[in-house]
């Protein structure tokens, strides 16, 4: 079972030592301002944008960072990967500052942040992440600040200037999922539907919502084919290891059906299925990618997606 860091053979440990994964192509800069978070900024010739927001209880960090690395320029545009917490909490905060941004998203995003139900589960989890990150207290969020002001389709092509980001549809961690493609940098920012590096013996498939979308949307990046990509939550990859990344999230894939199934087998209540999930899966180092309650909704989630693989396949094949 792929779930500790010494399985990772020597030759990946090696590929990563030295390599600086904040180290982004010309043009793109990490501003993520705290754990369990993920932003990145794009300085065009012409425009400037943001991937992702991260969390809330560190957006004035993020804010911060942003400035420094504008300094004196404008944010133009958001881009927003999925409607998670974790991607979309500081954007309120953003908002304030710049209220003349355009942020773009999936029309599922776009639903998602209609609903108030969803803002307080958004805001419930960014309050989680403050306690976990911060420490007793109350974060005070603006109201409003949810917004998806343009809706982009798979292939929608939106320009910066001399560059420009392309819209690639991933859906299967969640129905709202995209990623982006940033030419001429050659760059891909994966959404979670195609994997979260760990560490270099472990990539994470999290299909939370569909097990087919997830393998679709994985095989379109992997044919992307980009020169440098980008894991949610971790940064950029050593190019060196990009076929080993889809090598590695499709042996997470098959380890969790082997894992899961036999489970299933057994007649085991998701409840029950969950505690064996977090005693494999769940170590502390995680919380530097998210505190462990989310980890449990996307366990739980995860496990639902496999159920249905499971039954499916059985009907196919009784």
């Amino acid at each position: 079972m792929a779930s500790n860091r010494h399985n990772a053979d020597k030759q990946l440990i090696e590929l990563f030592d030295g390599f600086d994964k904040y180290k982004f192509p010309e043009g793109v800069i990490g501003v993520t301002a705290g754990y369990g978070s993920d932003a990145l900024l794009i300085k065009g010739s012409e425009k400037n944008a943001l991937i992702d927001c991260g969390n809330a209880y560190c957006a004035q960090d993020l804010i911060e960072n942003i400035k420094r690395e504008l300094a004196g320029e404008t944010l133009d545009y958001v881009f927003i990967t999925h409607s998670h917490y974790d991607h979309v909490g500081a954007l309120p905060f953003v908002k304030q500052v710049w209220p003349n941004i355009t942020t773009f998203g999936s029309e599922y995003t776009y639903k998602i942040l209609q609903k108030p139900t969803a803002i307080d589960i958004i805001n419930g989890l960014n309050q989680g992440a403050y306690e976990t990150y911060v420490g007793p207290g109350k974060l005070e969020i603006p109201e409003g600040g949810y917004v998806i002001d343009k809706v982009v389709f798979d292939g929608d092509k939106i320009s910066l200037g001399d560059e420009e980001i392309t819209v690639l549809e991933t859906k299967g961690h969640t129905n709202c999922c995209i990623s982006f493609a940033l030419q001429p940098q050659d760059i891909i920012f994966l959404s979670e539907s195609t994997g979260l590096l760990i560490w270099p013996g472990f990539v994470n498939i999290e299909p939370l919502k569909s097990y087919s979308d997830a393998l679709i949307s994985i095989e379109k990046c992997e044919k992307y084919n980009a020169k440098y990509m980008v894991s949610p939550h971790y940064g950029l990859i050593p190019p060196q290891y990009n076929e080993k990344y889809w090598e590695l999230l499709k042996t997470s894939n098959n380890g969790y059906l082997e894992f899961l199934f036999p489970l299933f087998d057994k007649g085991l209540s998701d409840d029950e299925i969950l505690k064996h999930f977090e005693e494999i899966y769940w170590i502390e180092e995680r919380t530097k990618l998210y505190p462990k309650e989310p980890f449990l909704l996307n366990s739980r989630g995860m496990i639902r997606v496999y159920r249905d693989e499971y039954e499916s396949r059985k009907e196919a094949h009784p």
